[in-house]
């Protein structure tokens, strides 16, 4: 699957929610909302990591982790979105920045072990 397949889905289901909102509440969440939605989300995955690294127990913390990182992916998505930020390009561009100054810095560290 390639990353405008995953973003397509997650704006599609961005859409019904915001149906569902207008809904019950008369309108929409705002990115503010949006974002402390994810916050708990973070906090729900942060608890699972535990789970995952055995220093927590919680039942089924493998499905678990799953859905609360899928959920967070989605969250980042949607957050770009309404923020006009193209995210798939900002990922390509960051990690390509990290890439060079992470393998510099080994140059460096071969080189000096040299």
């Amino acid at each position: 699957m390639r990353f405008s397949d995953l973003e397509e889905s997650a704006l599609h289901l961005n859409d019904l929610y915001e149906q569902l909102e207008v809904k019950r509440y008369g309108r929409i969440w705002t990115t503010q909302e949006l974002a402390l939605g994810f916050m708990g989300d973070v906090g729900d995955l942060a608890k699972l990591i535990q789970a995952n690294a055995g220093v927590r127990n919680i039942a089924d913390c493998k499905a678990k982790l799953g859905h609360e990182l899928s959920d967070c992916l989605w969250s980042i998505i949607v957050l770009a979105n309404k923020c006009g930020i193209d995210l798939e390009s900002e990922f390509v561009s960051n990690t390509r920045g990290i890439i060079g100054y992470v393998s510099s810095e080994l140059d460096k560290t071969t080189t000096s072990s040299s």
